[in-house]
């Protein structure tokens, strides 16, 4: 019976995931859905993302908490239009809750999206919200051994983010271990490493989210 549940719950997902794909396309919005640990550093990377992307096009963010709104502040603060979506204890956004925000962000004046997803490795993996891009972080101070505990976080997505690549010398983090695991479940996708402290890395993962905007704007 539990299955048969939790089938469903997936299925009425898609179908909804489906309709906000269909919602942004009609604005020529590229939706990204960035995801990983809580501290990993995803805060950090979409405003330096933003710092890049800016200039050239039009962003909003939806950032996701299970409370609170202190991320949703500092987005704001750059000038960029966020709405705040807490869960209120759920370990991750569905699309039903991203199709009830995006009325909250002005859609005709935006070409992308971030959204923040809850902090988690497993939980957000399981529910696509309707995005166009996915985009999964893992911070050098986490471990090496993420690919292997968690699979599905790191197979259904579009790139891998190593990030606060400026710790590496103070922790015992094996790179090459976590490139031939991702390798094996993700072939093909790209691995990228990242400072957002030190801006190392981020015109790089900018050039590439750019990519997939432009192919929205078509």
């Amino acid at each position: 019976m539990e299955i048969k549940v939790l089938h469903q719950v997936m299925d009425w997902n898609e179908d909804v995931s489906e309709e906000v794909k269909k919602t942004l396309s009609a604005h020529h919005i590229c939706m990204i859905n960035v995801m990983g640990s809580p501290g990993a550093g995803k805060t950090s990377l979409i405003t330096s993302l933003i710092g890049r992307l800016k200039d050239d096009w039009r962003i909003g963010v939806i950032e996701g908490d299970i409370a609170g709104q202190v991320d949703a502040e500092r987005i704001a603060a750059l000038g960029i239009p966020a709405v705040q979506l807490n869960t209120d204890g759920a370990c991750h956004i569905e699309a039903m809750s991203i199709q009830r925000i995006l009325p909250g962000l002005p859609l005709d004046d935006l070409d992308v999206i971030f959204v923040e997803n809850i902090g988690n490795l497993v939980c957000p993996a399981e529910f696509r919200i309707g995005e166009a891009l996915r985009i999964t972080i893992l911070s050098i101070p986490e471990g090496d051994d993420k690919v292997e505990k968690y699979p599905l976080m790191f197979t259904d997505t579009d790139c891998l983010v190593l990030s606060k690549y400026d710790m590496m010398p103070y922790f015992d983090f094996d790179e090459s271990r976590v490139r031939a695991n991702y390798g094996t479940v993700n072939p093909g996708a790209p691995l990228l490493r990242i400072s957002s402290r030190t801006g190392d890395g981020i015109q790089e993962l900018s050039d590439f989210i750019a990519e997939h905007i432009r192919k929205t704007q078509l």
